[in-house]
């Protein structure tokens, strides 16, 4: 669906579900780092779009902000996806 607004109750416990995972391990194997995370859906006025969907993004902070980052306004990531899912798979509590 493209808007998070028109989650279920079984969709919205699923969520919660895959969230506290995810957080448990952020936790547990990053050593309880700050993050943000952020919903991004639809506009209002295009809740039934078919070409968008909604998502939840979480990044933790793990460094500080350097040159590159400040004056281009993109983050560099120094995580293969590889390295990040096993990372996932294996750092739970």
């Amino acid at each position: 669906m493209c808007s998070f607004g028109e989650i279920s109750p079984p969709e919205l416990g699923d969520l919660a579900s895959a969230l506290k995972s995810v957080l448990e391990r952020l936790y547990v194997g990053l050593d309880n780092p700050d993050f943000n995370y952020t919903i991004v859906t639809a506009p209002t006025d295009h809740s039934a779009a078919q070409y968008y969907h909604w998502y939840l993004s979480i990044i933790p902070r793990l460094t500080q902000l350097a040159g590159f980052e400040l004056g281009s306004g993109m983050s560099i990531n120094t995580v293969s996806p590889e390295s990040a899912a096993e990372f996932l798979r294996t750092s739970g509590p």
